[in-house]
């Protein structure tokens, strides 16, 4: 045992899934309940854009993120020690695919300090390098998997990642689009959310804004949910990696 903490890692990804499963249902059901969004497939960042559930999404959010970047680093340190007992994949794509994943993680720091309404640019600049970010890692990292086979990764462990990244891509890309056509026609998109708002019915929207809308929405949850389950299959491999902390004093220390 190191800090009171088991020395196997395999209660890092465990802790990441749960926590930020938490942040997105907490903040999700608070919002509904508050009547401060919809309940049909609300964007994430809607869901924690108004006080309280502010402050519990970007204090949840802000935890995942530092949670994540632990996970990514205590993966980035086994994918090493493999492949330096048997050579599999170049140094550069273990780090590359590290510092990918981390700007995924500071990304959602951005997204859970400046909210939606007050720097909307910001936060946008934050969600795209979150997801951006998360499913170029996650991509790596099953490409990884599989040049790793089968000796630190089974064949359906490979494929199961690789399916969760393909799915969690192809969620990504409508996500995006969808969000651009809403950014570049942020105008009327307003006009006709304050429109809904002040009628209390959100499908007063053109049909076509609120079809583009679900559509970004739901693309949204889906890769977000990626990400939770591809960290996930982490737990089996981290099972055979222990933590240790190992402190050294100079001789001149004083």
């Amino acid at each position: 045992m190191m800090l009171g903490l088991p020395e196997s890692l395999a209660y890092i990804p465990y802790l990441l899934v749960i926590w930020s499963g938490a942040a997105f249902i907490i903040t999700y059901v608070t919002s509904v309940s508050l009547g401060h969004v919809e309940p049909l497939v609300p964007y994430i960042s809607d869901t924690g854009t108004t006080p309280p559930e502010s402050a519990i999404f970007g204090f949840m959010i802000s935890i995942t993120s530092f949670l994540g970047t632990f996970t990514m680093y205590a993966r980035y340190k086994i994918v090493q020690k493999q492949n330096e007992a048997a050579t599999y994949i170049p140094n550069w794509l273990n780090r590359f695919s590290l510092i990918i994943g981390v700007l995924g993680c500071i990304g959602m720091v951005i997204v859970a300090t400046f909210q939606e309404r007050s720097v909307p640019i910001v936060h946008d600049v934050g969600a795209l390098m979150t997801f951006l970010g998360g499913v170029f890692y996650i991509l790596l990292q099953s490409v990884i998997s599989f040049k790793s086979s089968p000796r630190w990764s089974s064949i359906r462990l490979c494929r199961i990642r690789m399916a969760i990244a393909m799915v969690s891509l192809a969620a990504l890309i409508p996500m995006i689009i969808c969000a651009a056509f809403i950014f570049f026609s942020h105008r009327e998109w307003e006009t006709g959310k304050k429109t809904a708002r002040a009628h209390g019915k959100h499908h007063s929207l053109s049909e076509l804004y609120y079809k583009v809308h679900m559509a970004s929405a739901v693309c949204e949850w889906i890769v977000a949910f990626g990400f939770v389950t591809f960290f996930l299959t982490y737990v089996q491999e981290f099972q055979g990696a222990k933590l240790r902390i190992i402190t050294e004093l100079n001789d001149g220390y004083r």
